[in-house]
């Protein structure tokens, strides 16, 4: 069967199932997955990952000014935020003592430069 025929025969497949179907076919471990551990998307880190991964996207999203410095400096705010709600994450629930210890000089560390990003663009008038 030629590749283009392949994705065919997988575009109707998925069409037959429905995106629906074709998850649950996916997340379909067999029969003994009854009483199993929550799926990774049930858990409060990954809850909390997901919360500091949306709201550092949405925060991302700036009005581009033209110049690159600002720019830079008003995208990197959230960036380095972002990094920071993650480590706080791994702090929260995580177990391994090298990625905690990670994680709080990741906030120590992007804390100092949110605070210099914004003392930079109160210097420029932005």
């Amino acid at each position: 069967m030629t590749t283009t025929r392949s994705l065919f025969a997988g575009a109707a497949l998925l069409a037959t199932l429905g995106l629906a179907g074709f998850a649950l076919a996916q997340g379909h471990q067999g029969h003994g997955s009854h009483g199993a551990a929550p799926a990774a998307s049930d858990t409060a880190a990954t809850q909390a990952y997901k919360a500091a991964n949306d709201k550092m996207h949405k925060e991302m999203g700036i009005a581009f000014s033209g110049d690159a410095d600002v720019d830079f400096a008003r995208g990197m705010i959230p960036h380095h935020q972002g990094a920071v709600d993650m480590a706080k994450v791994v702090l929260a629930h995580g177990k391994d003592p090298e990625l905690r210890k990670l994680a709080e000089g990741v906030i120590t560390e992007q804390e100092k430069e949110i605070a210099f990003l914004r003392d930079w663009l109160k210097k420029q008038g932005k």
